[in-house]
């Protein structure tokens, strides 16, 4: 889930020790026949973001297409370094990158759709081409993206497992990962460690 620039430190909107997924999601796509990345992508001008928004500051929540949205500073914008994967992250085994966020008037936290369910990504029929019943789900943030992600692939019938130690969280609020762990399991999600998933599948 969206392992970028921008979501790591030094980038616009970075999870604390953001970085340190990389090696979980390397080591993670070795155990798996299909990887696929997500990526958020942006248009310049979104309208999640705050500066576009007068008097409106990061982490205010304004109402955008009849949805609550959070206001973000710009981030993975597309073309921008900021959206880039980040340096390290093996690009060979991923099979296909579905881009979310791409409407500029509205926001798309899940791989799956965007946040008012309007538009699906694909994601879910291209899993159910290639015959995918299980999800093992690893990448930022661990609040947000990943959360939302987790909670539609359960939706969509796929058993859903969390590689947690390869996620970390944005914590625009205090207690954000904590709460969003216990969302995940409490809708049937699987929390897990990365070593446990490499020693299972393999």
């Amino acid at each position: 889930m969206d392992i970028q620039k921008d979501f790591v430190p030094g980038g616009a909107l970075p999870a604390e020790n953001g970085r340190e997924v990389v090696p979980v999601a390397n080591r993670l796509m070795d155990a798996f026949e299909l990887v696929v990345a997500t990526q958020d992508w942006h248009p310049a001008g979104h309208l999640s973001f705050a500066s576009n928004h007068e008097g409106q500051e990061v982490g205010d929540k304004i109402n955008l297409k009849g949805l609550e949205q959070a206001l973000w500073p710009d981030h993975c914008v597309q073309g921008t370094e900021g959206a880039e994967f980040v340096d390290g992250l093996r690009k060979g085994p991923i099979e296909k990158v579905f881009r979310k966020g791409v409407d500029k008037e509205i926001d798309s936290y899940s791989g799956f759709y965007d946040n008012g369910h309007r538009r699906p990504t694909g994601l879910s029929d291209y899993l159910r081409e290639k015959g995918v019943e299980e999800v093992y789900i690893a990448g930022l943030a661990t609040d947000v993206c990943v959360k939302y992600t987790t909670l539609d692939a359960l939706k969509e019938g796929f058993d859903t497992y969390v590689a947690i130690d390869g996620c970390r969280g944005v914590n625009m609020e205090p207690g954000d990962v904590a709460a969003a762990v216990e969302e995940m399991k409490e809708a049937g999600a699987e929390i897990v460690q990365s070593d446990e998933v490499v020693n299972f599948v393999s």
